[in-house]
């Protein structure tokens, strides 16, 4: 194995037994600090809010946050609001399908439609 990553026999040894670094430990603990908010908020919250929630000893950029919550899979849920998309249980007068989606027309300004959808 140590040919394949073309490192020492001895190199290899010494990284097993070398202790985490202070970097390393920091963001050992950030991560669980980044899952505990992010349990607690119901999975919900993304790494803006995340980080903005990060107590003061422990305060990250966006983007360290960012790259923890993506390496470690946690990503939000949207939640997104609910929205009627129409109401057809009404009694007001609907107009009649008369062109009933044949839009072939045999002269000019036979036919005239419209869309207000927007409204």
């Amino acid at each position: 194995m140590c040919q394949a990553f073309k490192v020492s026999r001895s190199g290899y040894y010494a990284f097993l037994k070398r202790p985490l670094s202070k970097s390393a430990i920091r963001r050992k603990a950030l991560l669980e600090t980044v899952k505990k908010i992010f349990e607690d908020n119901h999975k919900i919250y993304g790494a803006p809010r995340i980080t903005r929630s990060l107590p003061e000893e422990q305060k990250a950029c966006l983007g360290t946050v960012a790259k923890l919550m993506r390496e470690n899979g946690l990503r939000s849920k949207t939640v997104r609001k609910y929205k009627a998309a129409a109401n057809s249980k009404h009694s007001l007068p609907v107009a009649e399908n008369i062109l009933n989606r044949d839009f072939t027309a045999t002269k000019r300004n036979e036919k005239w439609v419209s869309d207000i959808t927007y409204i």
